[in-house]
């Protein structure tokens, strides 16, 4: 339970004499940074300010629990402890350790901006808002997020937690999802946010939105700092508030899997350099739901090749755009695996060992990677 000096921070609006937008959200600093202040969650990433640690917790919590984020975050900072060591990683390496996280683009673009930055900032992230907008990978939230709280420039950052936040707090029913619409809030905070605290203002709007003001569900109204002055909670407005417009349909695909052990060894191949799950290691896959009897043709074998073929159970997996429903199948070959990479089919045999230290393979195989043994 809140404290009664939290409660005699809350701001009253008189009837008569309503807040402009401007106006509520000026008001709502004080009891937003006294709330932050004294109940924030305690993160790894929140230790300081180093902007570095801060750049890479913003990248790894796009798309991703904070929870599942705290150990990655810890063993990548320990592998990369700085720019320009994560510049000169290996792609292989900087893969496996992102294994997990999904969205294998995110990883790149660290790469590609440490890169950027080891080359024309001697391996440090700029103090400026307008150079952060610049490099690879980091878009307008970054940007805000790195130069507030790492440099205490007061600019917005912007994300899915304060857009909620902030649309219910004013009743806007504009479409989220529309870039038009996060202009306008990043607008409407720039000019009203604390200056003096921009990077404590910015956390504790995204961590009311995370832990109180929340996505899925009521949101926590009897313990939010803003709760006298939200407007969504006074008019009952939250299940209409952020307004989005119904998403699209994933496109279902189906795909046959295979598990092919040779001489105790897996066989992976890796993608092309572009495209969904780009330059990432698989298990060898095929389009389309293929019966038992098909097993040694889709994989360009002959009958006799093939010592043992096992059904193993259907899995699914879920991409922002696309949903694999997926057969799978257990394929043990005669013989020993030839040296090196297969050309006549662009596998590679490896240890089952290195499945787990040296070869990423992406969220989508996991369903099959446990009856690697």
């Amino acid at each position: 339970m809140y404290d009664d000096l939290y409660g005699q921070l809350q701001v009253l609006e008189r009837e008569d004499a309503p807040f402009s937008q401007e106006d509520r959200l000026r008001a709502a600093g004080r009891p937003l940074l006294y709330w932050y202040g004294k109940y924030a969650r305690k993160l790894p990433w929140r230790e300081n300010k180093d902007p570095y640690r801060i750049w890479i917790s913003e990248i790894m919590l796009q798309q991703t629990r904070v929870e599942a984020v705290k150990p990655y975050f810890q063993r990548f900072l320990e592998a990369f402890p700085d720019i320009p060591s994560l510049a000169a990683a290996e792609e292989d390496r900087l893969l496996k350790l992102w294994e997990g996280l999904g969205y294998y683009s995110r990883a790149r673009n660290l790469q590609k901006c440490a890169k950027v930055l080891t080359e024309d900032y001697k391996g440090q992230m700029p103090a400026d808002y307008g150079a952060l907008l610049k490099l690879p990978g980091i878009g307008s939230y970054t940007a805000g997020a790195i130069a507030s709280i790492a440099f205490s420039i007061p600019v917005p950052a912007v994300d899915g937690n304060v857009l909620r936040v902030v649309s219910r707090l004013t009743a806007n029913r504009e479409d989220m999802t529309k870039p038009a619409a996060k202009k306008k809030i990043e607008a409407l905070l720039a000019g009203t946010m604390d200056r003096m605290r921009p990077g404590d203002f910015n956390q504790a709007l995204i961590e009311v939105g995370a832990v109180v003001c929340v996505p899925n569900g009521e949101p926590k109204c009897m313990v939010c700092p803003l709760a006298s002055l939200c407007l969504a909670k006074r008019d009952s407005l939250w299940r209409e508030i952020p307004f989005k417009p119904p998403k699209k349909e994933r496109r279902l695909e189906k795909r046959t899997v295979f598990i092919v052990e040779q001489g105790g060894r897996i066989a992976i191949r890796k993608r092309p350099p572009k495209g969904l799950l780009a330059s990432l290691y698989e298990l060898p896959n095929v389009e389309g739901e293929l019966p038992e009897e098909s097993v040694a043709q889709a994989l360009g074998l002959q009958a006799k090749e093939i010592i043992d073929t096992e059904m193993l159970p259907a899995a699914k997996h879920i991409f922002s755009h696309v949903e694999w429903n997926m057969t799978g199948y257990y394929v043990t070959l005669a013989g020993e695996p030839d040296a090196g990479k297969n050309e006549r089919k662009d596998w590679i045999f490896v240890e089952k060992e290195q499945l787990k230290g040296q070869y990423p393979l992406p969220n989508a195989f996991q369903a099959y990677r446990k009856f690697i043994t």
